[in-house]
């Protein structure tokens, strides 16, 4: 089987979500990146030293800058000719991709995969993650997105991939990029950092927040996480949240102060090596997932803490 991966990147480097879809496509058979960018040469160079990747192609057009869903997935959906499977990271960009090619290709989309089981045949969460369905296609092209924390990253090093340029339709015109902001952090990003602290609710407004987690992260040199409940207050930024609906992790360490456990966002970090839970609440659902608990009012508990790292 062939399969195609779609490389997420930002013309420079190369995302570390791109690796664990790497590992998976390579439990398929052949694997077969794509590069979608402008000016992204040295993206494909390093994306063809990946362990186990064969082929390369990169599509280097003014049109594939941004990575517009839009552009991109016609031009996935033409080199699915030659390929049996194209898996995309499950994150923004890969969810905007990975349906519209499914829909050129008019094939049912498979989303969220944990682990592969067989050729065509899969295991991914629903309900939130509280129960794992096997699902099997019977369609002839595949077109799958990875959760990233389910897998292991494939070796930035050790391949030889041949690389090969391609062209597509180019701009499709039913899309512009206008522009971005981009949150700026020395702190690592979630879905790659190793120790995260995160942060619910209790602790009342954006001041508390920054007073009390900040200084603990820093320790540590973790990200920033935080619940739903927290980003819908207006603590922090939407790309803080971890949760079913914002970024799925799964640290070495994932520090929850304050955060009561609701579904959505237990399926966010439920995953992580070793779980700390600090909550006054002895009867938060926090606990039934954590490896270690404290039950403590988090605004004496987190100084203490911090102060003695």
């Amino acid at each position: 089987m062939k399969t195609l991966v779609l490389v997420e990147h930002d013309n420079a480097s190369v995302k570390d979500a791109t690796l664990a879809t790497v590992a998976a496509a390579a439990k398929l058979g052949e694997v077969h990146l794509l590069v979608a960018g402008s000016g992204c040469g040295a993206v494909a160079e390093a994306v063809a030293k990946i362990e186990g990747v064969e082929k390369v192609h990169v599509a280097d057009d003014p049109a594939y800058e941004h990575q517009l869903a839009e552009n991109v997935a016609p031009l996935a959906a033409e080199l699915m000719k030659d390929h049996d499977a194209f898996l995309a990271p499950a994150t923004t960009t890969g969810k905007n991709i990975a349906p519209r090619v499914a829909a050129l290709l008019d094939v049912m989309q498979i989303s969220d995969i944990l682990s592969v089981e067989g050729e065509k045949t899969f295991t991914r969460p629903i309900y939130a993650g509280n129960a794992i369905a096997t699902v099997e296609s019977s369609d002839l092209k595949l077109v799958i997105t990875v959760r990233g924390t389910a897998f292991d990253k494939a070796s930035a090093e050790g391949g030889s991939g041949t690389v090969e340029a391609v062209s597509g339709s180019g701009d499709a015109g039913i899309s512009s990029f206008v522009g971005q902001e981009l949150a700026k952090s020395e702190r690592p990003e979630l879905t790659s950092a190793k120790v995260i602290v995160s942060g619910g609710r209790a602790l009342k407004d954006a001041a508390t927040f920054e007073e009390y987690i900040m200084p603990l992260a820093d320790k540590l040199g973790a990200g920033v996480g935080a619940s739903r409940a927290a980003v819908d207050a207006g603590y922090v930024p939407n790309d803080y949240q971890v949760g079913q609906t914002g970024k799925i992790v799964a640290p070495e360490v994932y520090f929850a102060i304050g955060i009561s456990g609701a579904i959505q966002h237990l399926a966010g970090m439920k995953d992580s090596k070793t779980i700390i839970a600090i909550n006054k609440d002895e009867d938060a659902p926090i606990f039934q997932v954590a490896d270690i608990g404290l039950v403590a009012d988090l605004f004496k508990a987190v100084p203490e803490l911090t102060e003695k790292l």
